[in-house]
C-alpha cells in the first residue's frame, strides 16, 4: 500500500463554497483525512448551485468535494458544538472561511482553538482579511473588479470582463493548501500550531506578476489589450480561415522562424518589425500581414504547420477539445471518483515517489456522520477507507 504524503493528517473543514473546499480537496487528492462539517438539511451553498446537476448534487459541488467525509452539525446546537470541539481537539488542520469572527461565538475561533489543540493549524480564508475589509462579503466576482483583474481583461474598446472561471477563488484555494503545509513542515520542526491566514484580494494581487510590476515601474496602470501582451509582439490570437490561433512569439529568432513559415521572408528586415520593441510598437500593421496569410488556411492546419516548426501556438479550443488535446498528449487530466459520480479534473501534480489518494465521489451531506461520531468517541478505532456509494 503506497504512503502518500499527507496521510495520517486530519483536517477539520468548516470551510463552504469554493476556496476552502478547492484547498482541502488538495489535501485530500495527497492523502489527508479530511472531514467536511456542513449544516444539516442544506449543506454546502455549492449543493444547490445548479445546473448542471449530478445524481446526487450539483456538478459545482462535486467538482471541488471528492475524497473527503461529510458529518452534518448545528453550530448553535449544544450537543452539535461539543462534537465539532472534538473534533478540533483531534484535527491536525482546521479549515474555515467564514466572515472573521463569525465563529468566535461557537468557540471556534482561533484563540479558543488554540487553547483545546496547540499543534493544531488552524487556516482562516477570507475576502479582504480581518483588518477593514473584515465585514465585507468575499465574491470572486467582486474581488476580481476592486482587485484590478477586470480592468486587465476584455478588448480595449470594450467593457471590462471577468476571467471565465472563479479564477481568484481557485488561486486562493491553492495559497492556502501551500500555507498549509509550510505550517506542517514547521510544526514537525517545533512541535507549533499556527494561524495561517489567505484572502482573495491578497491572492490576486500577488498573481498579477508581470502586470503589477509594470504599475509598479512606471507609476501608469496597465489597460485592457484583449488577448494581446503589454511587452511581446506577435503574443496574441489572430485570425484564420474558420478559427482563431494563439501566437506566441518570444524573440527575434522566433519571429523570423514564423515568417518564413508564413512566407513572409522580407518581413523580418522591415525596420518596424526587425525587434520585438518595434513590433510592440506597429502591433495593428504586424497583425494585419500576419492575418493575411493566416486567413487562407484553417487554425488546426496552421496549429500542425507552426508546432512542426517548433513555433509556439494553438487554436482556440472549447473544454471538451481541450480535455482531448491533453489526452493526445499523453497526459491523464481526468479522474473517475467511482461511486457513478461524474469524472472529475485530475490533481495536476505527479510525484516519482508516490501517486495521490484513490479518488473517491463526494460525499452525500452527513453520509459519514455515525462513523465519525464513532472515531470522535473510540481514539483507538480507526476512521474506515470511504467506500463509494
Amino acid at each position: 500500500m503506497q504512503t502518500l504524503p499527507l496521510d495520517g493528517v486530519v483536517v477539520a473543514d468548516f470551510s463552504r463554497v469554493l476556496a476552502g473546499p478547492y484547498a482541502t480537496m488538495l489535501l485530500a487528492d495527497l492523502g489527508a483525512t479530511v472531514i467536511k462539517v456542513e449544516r444539516p438539511g442544506t449543506g454546502d451553498d455549492t449543493r444547490s448551485w445548479g445546473p448542471p446537476w449530478t445524481e446526487h448534487s450539483s456538478s459545482y459541488f462535486e467538482s471541488v468535494n471528492r475524497g473527503k467525509r461529510s458529518i452534518a452539525l448545528d453550530l448553535d446546537d449544544p450537543q452539535d458544538r461539543a462534537t465539532a470541539l472534538d473534533l478540533v481537539r483531534r484535527a491536525d488542520v482546521l479549515v474555515q472561511n467564514f466572515k472573521p469572527g463569525a465563529l468566535a461565538r461557537h468557540g471556534l475561533d482561533h484563540a479558543a482553538a488554540r487553547e483545546i489543540n496547540p499543534r493544531l493549524i488552524y487556516t482562516s480564508i477570507s475576502g479582504f482579511g480581518s483588518a477593514g475589509g473584515a465585514d465585507l462579503p468575499g465574491y470572486d466576482f467582486v474581488v476580481q473588479a476592486l482587485g484590478g483583474l477586470m480592468s486587465i481583461t476584455g478588448e480595449a474598446d470594450g467593457p471590462p470582463m471577468k476571467v471565465g472561471v472563479a479564477l481568484v477563488d481557485v488561486l486562493t484555494g491553492k495559497d492556502a493548501a501551500l500555507g498549509i503545509m509550510a505550517a506542517l513542515r514547521h510544526r514537525e520542526l517545533t512541535g507549533e500550531g499556527q494561524h495561517v491566514e489567505v484572502n482573495l484580494l491578497s491572492s490576486l494581487l500577488a498573481s498579477l506578476v508581470n502586470q503589477m510590476s509594470g504599475l509598479l515601474t512606471t507609476g501608469v496602470a496597465p489597460q485592457r489589450m484583449g488577448n494581446r501582451h503589454p511587452s511581446i509582439a506577435p503574443y496574441e490570437t489572430l485570425r484564420c480561415e474558420d478559427a482563431f490561433l494563439a501566437v506566441a512569439v518570444g524573440n527575434d529568432g522566433q519571429f523570423r522562424k514564423l515568417c518564413g513559415a508564413l512566407g513572409l521572408v522580407g518581413l523580418p528586415d522591415d525596420p518596424r518589425f526587425a525587434t520585438n520593441a518595434q513590433r510592440v510598437a506597429h502591433r495593428d500593421e504586424l497583425a494585419r500581414q500576419l492575418e493575411n496569410v493566416l486567413g487562407a488556411r484553417t487554425a488546426a492546419d496552421w496549429q500542425e504547420r507552426l508546432q512542426g516548426l517548433g513555433i509556439a501556438c494553438g487554436q482556440v479550443n472549447d473544454l471538451s477539445r481541450a480535455v482531448h488535446y491533453a489526452e493526445s498528449l499523453g497526459l491523464r487530466p481526468m479522474v473517475d471518483p467511482g461511486g457513478g459520480a461524474a469524472m472529475q479534473v485530475r490533481m495536476p501534480i505527479d510525484f516519482s515517489a508516490h501517486g495521490s489518494a484513490d479518488p473517491t465521489p463526494p460525499p452525500l451531506l452527513g453520509e459519514h456522520g455515525k462513523e465519525v461520531l464513532a472515531w470522535l468517541e473510540d481514539p483507538a478505532e480507526p476512521l474506515p477507507p470511504i467506500v463509494s456509494k
